[in-house]
């Protein structure tokens, strides 16, 4: 996947409207948002389409997809269904209810992304200690999209040991969570930011002024 800036726009927003005015306000710096519950659930995933249609973005449905295969697999499908390109799930409910997200993924022809390690300090009790084991297995399973966190560049390290240069790395948890963007990017290949830019009085300047820190 081939994003623009190296920034994915964390959409975390209630309803379409704002939705729209923040997208509108960026949508020259960005080509890729990340939609997770709070919009989806607000709005239907018929807001996928909306904004894909209105602004020509990618959309990468944050879900966390983290249940036993069979309905790992309808909700895959319902996602992409929907117009998503790519869609997260979780590693930690094993090999096969990831296979079941990577078959639908395969056969709508999108993208998988697989959740390595999250973002947030609690993450440190129970996913950090398998997060490496998780990544292993994607790269056992083929799989080449990854999600691990920018809050903890040592643990992001490791993660793209595991995983190999030829993957494809996507991080949370720069701006509010207090990961830095630049140096996130020496391994990872893409930063989401939401709160940092959809929470500014000017989210348009916000957007701008991250971009320039990355140079």
């Amino acid at each position: 996947m081939n994003i623009k800036n190296n920034l994915i726009l964390a959409l975390d927003v209630m309803n379409e409207s704002d939705a729209i005015e923040i997208c509108d306000s960026i949508k020259e710096y960005i080509d890729t948002i990340k939609i997770g519950y709070p919009l989806a659930l607000a709005e239907g995933l018929e807001i996928i389409n909306k904004l894909k249609n209105k602004f020509g973005f990618k959309v990468i449905c944050d879900f966390k997809v983290a249940d036993i295969d069979a309905t790992n697999s309808k909700i895959c499908d319902e996602t992409f269904k929907a117009g998503a390109d790519a869609i997260i799930c979780h590693g930690f409910v094993g090999e096969d209810s990831v296979q079941a997200c990577l078959n639908m993924a395969n056969k709508h022809g999108k993208e998988l992304f697989l959740l390595t390690e999250m973002s947030h300090p609690g993450a440190k009790m129970f996913l950090q200690k398998n997060a490496d084991a998780i990544a292993q297995m994607g790269v056992d399973m083929g799989i080449t999209n990854y999600v691990a966190p920018a809050t903890r560049l040592d643990r992001l390290s490791e993660i793209r040991n595991i995983v190999g240069n030829e993957s494809y790395i996507i991080s949370p948890g720069v701006g509010k969570q207090g990961g830095d963007g630049k140096k996130t990017l020496e391994y990872s290949n893409a930063i989401i930011v939401g709160r940092s830019i959809y929470e500014s009085e000017k989210p348009k300047t916000a957007c701008k002024n991250l971009i320039e820190s990355l140079k």
